[in-house]
């Protein structure tokens, strides 16, 4: 999945101008960005309470992480994995962190307005368009990676 995912990102959509990736120990967001190299602005996205890549870039190196919070259970690596932190050093530029707030209020907008059933994890993309951390330009071709569905329904109903 995270080698052929950007593949069919493209195949479906052509090229995006951006990418944007949830992270929790980094394969996924390590094969998009690979994939994409400096064609496409891959963009990490984190819980706040589970920073791994995020507290990397600012350690400089990847670093143990105390993980908690809504999206613990998918994206709750304990530190972001080594080939994942090369290649997103090569060719990831930018690095946000989302409150759970923020990343329940857009996984229960995925299922009312969408139908979605996603996890927590899955809704981070529009959580940083809901909140502005991520700010696309006027015509910005913005990819929102969106997988996951293990969820407990009480938390959508």
């Amino acid at each position: 999945g995270a080698g052929t995912l950007p593949q069919e990102i493209e195949a479906d959509g052509g090229l995006p101008h951006s990418v944007l990736v949830s992270v929790g120990g980094g394969g996924l967001i390590a094969g998009i960005a690979a994939w994409f190299e400096q064609r496409a602005r891959v963009v990490a996205l984190e819980p706040v309470l589970a920073p791994t890549l995020y507290n990397a870039r600012l350690a400089g190196e990847p670093v143990d992480v105390a993980v908690s919070g809504v999206a613990a259970d998918s994206l709750g690596a304990r530190r972001i994995g080594s080939i994942a932190w090369d290649i997103t050093q090569r060719h990831v530029k930018d690095s946000l962190v989302l409150p759970d707030e923020a990343i329940r209020a857009a996984q229960l907008w995925l299922w009312k307005e969408m139908k979605l059933a996603v996890e927590p994890s899955a809704a981070l993309g529009l959580a940083a368009l809901q909140t502005g951390a991520y700010k696309p330009t006027r015509d910005e071709n913005v990819c929102l990676v969106i997988c996951g569905a293990n969820l407990d329904p009480s938390t959508i109903s």
